[in-house]
């Protein structure tokens, strides 16, 4: 294989793998759909994280507690649950995007 041809096969595995790898930008949701996921964290998720989210009978949501842990385990986490523990899951409530769009919120440092 010549050179320009395994060039012009790399930059094909790599532009494939680009559009198939998960987006990781954050949903699009409506701004009132957006009003109300923040309502949710700040009154629902607050009642046991905290209501600045430092903590309480769940653990802190802040982005320091949160750094290191992968978006996809909190989006599960929020839609399922912990099982033996008071942490309800979440999907009767939410779509899997709009539970992203919190994790993100989450990780950058949103409070309600």
């Amino acid at each position: 294989m010549s050179r320009v041809s395994g060039l012009i096969n790399w930059t094909l595995l790599v532009g494939l793998a680009a559009l198939c790898w998960p987006s990781t930008g954050m949903a699009d949701i409506s701004p009132d759909r957006e009003r109300a996921l923040r309502h949710l964290l700040a009154q629902d998720c607050g009642s046991c994280h905290g209501m600045t989210l430092q903590g309480g009978l769940g653990p802190a949501l802040t982005r320091t507690a949160l750094a290191g842990k992968p978006a996809i385990m909190l989006r599960e986490v929020i839609l399922h649950g912990r099982p033996g523990t008071p942490m309800p899951p979440w999907n009767t409530f939410m779509s899997e995007a709009e539970a992203d769009w919190l994790v993100q919120l989450l990780l950058n440092g949103a409070s309600p």
